[in-house]
């Protein structure tokens, strides 16, 4: 024990707290300052989130507009990613004398589709996060904002 126990009825002890030490006279009072109370937020951006809670037409409707972005972003990262490794085959079928060059004597089309690819998704991974977020952030910014 830090220090001497005072008994407070029949087996229980009460740890002695230590009073904080009063301010000396003339020093200045402390104030305590919240902002929260001072800036208050819009009614009109809280209506929007509730109607998003409630699931009306309007909350339907925003977040349809947010799977709808999100659906045509991964429809055309999926275009490009197709094109780009789907295209090579057609290029090594069509010019059968690309298929034939060697890099550090590795064939191109080794190179291309079993190197080179995995950096080229992973970069279109990244891409895709970092577009579905700012997808997200708009509609967060949409919702939040006082409407006019």
């Amino acid at each position: 024990m830090t220090g001497p126990a005072e008994h407070d009825g029949p087996g229980r002890s009460v740890e002695a707290v230590p009073v904080p030490a009063p301010r000396a006279p003339g020093a200045p009072r402390r104030t305590r300052i919240v902002l929260a109370e001072v800036s208050r937020q819009d009614d009109r951006s809280g209506r929007t989130r509730a109607e998003l809670a409630e699931q009306t037409r309007v909350g339907e409707a925003l977040v349809r507009g947010l799977v709808r972005a999100q659906l045509a972003l991964a429809l055309r990262l999926s275009l490009v990613v197709l094109i780009a490794l789907g295209g090579l085959p057609w290029l090594f079928a069509i010019a059968p004398s690309a298929g034939r060059v060697t890099v550090l004597g590795v064939n191109l089309p080794w190179l291309l589709l079993g190197v080179a690819s995995f950096p080229f998704l992973i970069g279109v991974g990244w891409a895709y996060v970092r577009l579905a977020e700012r997808n997200e952030q708009d509609f967060t910014d949409l919702v939040q904002r006082p409407e006019r």
